[in-house]
């Protein structure tokens, strides 16, 4: 009975020591962290340029040699005063003709600039619109933590997971530093 004894104390006192240290662990623990409430993921919009380009058919007037239309003005002009000739008689038969020319020569010009507007070509040309796609992208996590009874936020690259390292009383951010993750404090 002694050496049951003896195995029991034994182990009552493995077991009460175990505990001290869990406890002990657990109160140093809690004294070196902080206590991450929340770590919500943050994204950013990247907007990437690109030229979109399209043919489209455009239409040109043709240069125009005669910009004065004395072509057709003369040729007007001169059927309009043989077409006068023909009406009249006497003096009435220079002024028909005079007025067939000036009436011809004005119909002559206007015939020629129809023509000229009308003489076109066609080109198909390339045009080009700079256009962006827009893309989501991470952007860190805005962490959220309990110390001292306060909430804090704090910006990092990555997940901090469950705790932050604390020293004299305030997140270890020089840890925190030399850690992969952080992004900027406030």
């Amino acid at each position: 009975m002694k050496i049951s004894f003896m195995a029991g104390a034994l182990a009552g006192t493995a077991v009460a020591i175990a505990g001290g240290a869990v406890a002990g662990y657990h109160l140093y623990q809690t004294a070196h962290t902080a206590k991450v409430v929340s770590a919500k993921p943050l994204t950013r919009t990247v907007k990437t340029p690109r030229q979109e380009c399209h043919d489209e058919e455009v239409t040109h007037t043709k240069p125009v040699k005669d910009q004065n239309r004395l072509i057709g003005t003369g040729i007007g002009a001169l059927v309009g005063g043989v077409l006068g000739h023909q009406v009249g008689g006497g003096s009435g038969k220079t002024l028909a003709t005079v007025a067939g020319a000036g009436a011809g020569g004005y119909a002559g010009n206007k015939i020629q600039q129809s023509a000229q507007q009308h003489d076109t070509y066609t080109t198909t040309e390339q045009r080009c619109n700079t256009v962006y796609d827009m893309k989501e992208e991470p952007a860190g996590f805005d962490v959220v933590y309990e110390l001292d009874g306060g909430k804090h936020h704090l910006h990092m690259n990555s997940d901090p997971g469950d705790s932050l390292p604390v020293k004299d009383g305030k997140v270890d951010l020089a840890s925190l530093k030399n850690a992969p993750g952080l992004a900027n404090n406030p």
